[in-house]
């Protein structure tokens, strides 16, 4: 199975959706009275979350992958010398 990156932030909206869609229904099924006032601030927080977890999981990656890319980097880099050692 290939392996593909996690997206948090992509789980949290759609997760805030399904909740907004499951409001839409309930009050469409009249088994709620739901205020129209209600569904904006579900629809904007969802976003505004799912946003916040994408930068701090883009942040955690990218600090994840520097560090990885220091402690590779720990060999001494390669002598230019040898030309001059030849003459």
């Amino acid at each position: 199975m290939l392996r593909h990156e996690i997206r948090p932030g992509r789980a949290v909206a759609g997760v805030a959706m399904l909740a907004l869609a499951a409001g839409y229904a309930a009050d469409a099924a009249g088994r709620w009275d739901a205020p129209w006032t209600f569904f904006l601030p579900v629809f904007f927080g969802g976003l505004w979350l799912a946003a916040t977890t994408t930068w701090v999981s883009y942040r955690m990656r990218r600090r994840r992958d520097a560090k990885k890319a220091s402690t590779e980097n720990d060999a001494a880099p390669a002598s230019t010398s040898g030309s001059q050692a030849m003459r």
